[in-house]
């Protein structure tokens, strides 16, 4: 019997469209013998929708179209499993769309990849693609990541953190950057991907419009050294804490200071076909393999990996590194915990294939939930059976909260 298999993809991003060409990259490479895939767009306004034309590219050119030939749906669990439910729910007949084994998250951004989406799928009791709950948080607050990769001695820039009521003085943050760090600075949101609300400041009227840029994006902003003369290096990871493997490393072109998000969706990036391949994302220019010493390569992928497991990933990651050419130091930039196109192709010179890679990262997905199953997490107890009082609301008859003794409101 087919694993039935939700890819959930959107959702209310900056990312949004970015997310869109990722899923509909990978359905067309999930093994239709082993899987039945349930395709699940989320909205801008994190509604659910699933039909057979939310996996089609050519759709999205007109999404309230798209809307009107689709199901909105909800994720239910019913009796220990979890169904695909419609909703507005019926009040007569069957209203299950389909039942859900393992949902596939396919997600960029605030509000989808840190941590929210998988947080709703757990309470659901429903296995899921990817890092959990912690890891994603983690790896999108660049902040948090710094600070943990630091205490576990994976080099990274030193930065300044600021919030977005500390921008009421503005002159007050340009000169604890001027100060502490010195120009050229990066400025960049705390918890944003594609490179969006990031730009470099040369001086103090540069920096004062980086940060007002940035504070359009997030609430938090980062601040930290920009390298001048810079290599960008980037790898993937596959596996989870207790084993797993780098890809081979890339290295992006870039025409701007920093890889914009001009750079890496609209100047060649973008793509009608959505298949696997070396289509969408991956016909960004790079050099693959990166243009490194064999010492360098296997430097970044052993330093790729031990960040990974320390963050305490699962499933595919990419990690950015940058090299200091004047110091011939290595930093490590940031990690994507649900990559564009998932990185497929950084693992097809290796000889995986993306179908390859997509089975083997759903397979992670249910040894997780394998392993978490084996862990308990309640336990028998008379607490609430005990002839004391608790202090709080009378529950019985009505009471303070006003309930019927049949507990209904």
């Amino acid at each position: 019997m087919k694993i039935k298999l939700c890819v959930l993809f959107g959702g209310k991003s900056v990312e949004h469209e970015v997310s869109v060409i990722s899923a509909l990259q990978a359905i067309a490479s999930i093994d239709p013998v082993k899987y039945d895939v349930v395709p699940v767009y989320i909205t801008k306004e994190n509604e659910f929708y699933t039909s057979f034309e939310c996996s089609c590219i050519e759709e999205y050119k007109n999404i309230p179209a798209l809307i009107k030939k689709s199901t909105r749906c909800v994720l239910m669990n019913m009796d220990g499993r979890v169904q695909l439910l419609r909703y507005p729910f019926k009040k007569f007949g069957s209203g299950v769309i389909s039942d859900i084994d393992v949902a596939f998250p396919i997600v960029h951004g605030t509000n989808v990849e840190d941590g929210t989406l998988q947080g709703y799928l757990k309470t659901l009791g429903l296995p899921f693609v990817g890092c959990d709950v912690t890891a994603s948080a983690v790896g999108m607050d660049k902040y948090v990541m710094k600070t943990v990769l630091k205490d576990n001695d994976v080099p990274v820039l030193d930065c300044l953190r600021f919030y977005s009521s500390e921008f009421s003085e503005p002159e007050a943050l340009v000169a604890r950057c001027r100060e502490r760090i010195g120009y050229p600075v990066i400025v960049k949101p705390v918890n944003l991907g594609s490179s969006v609300g990031i730009s470099v400041a040369h001086n103090d009227d540069e920096l004062f419009t980086s940060l007002e840029d940035a504070f359009r994006f997030a609430s938090t902003v980062l601040v930290e050294r920009a390298i001048t003369n810079l290599k960008e290096i980037n790898c993937s990871v596959l596996g989870d804490t207790s084993k797993a493997e780098a890809s081979e490393c890339e290295q992006p072109a870039k025409s701007d200071e920093i890889l914009s998000y001009e750079n890496k969706y609209l100047q060649g990036g973008g793509s009608k076909k959505t298949g696997g391949g070396s289509k969408g994302m991956a016909s960004l220019a790079r050099k693959i393999p990166a243009d490194i010493t064999p010492e360098r390569r296997e430097e970044i992928r052993s330093l790729a990996v031990k960040a990974f497991q320390v963050l305490g990933c699962n499933g595919v990651s990419r990690i950015d590194f940058m090299i200091d050419m004047d110091t011939d130091t290595v930093y490590l930039n940031e990690i994507n915990t649900i990559p564009g196109s998932l990185s497929f192709y950084l693992w097809e010179p290796l000889g995986v294939k993306y179908t390859v890679l997509l089975d083997r990262m759903i397979e992670l997905a249910l040894k997780r939930k394998r392993e978490e199953d084996s862990i308990v997490f309640s336990f028998e107890t008379n607490i609430l059976n005990i002839d004391r009082s608790f202090g709080g609301a009378k529950g019985a008859k009505g009471g303070k909260l006003g309930m019927k003794s049949g507990g209904k409101l």
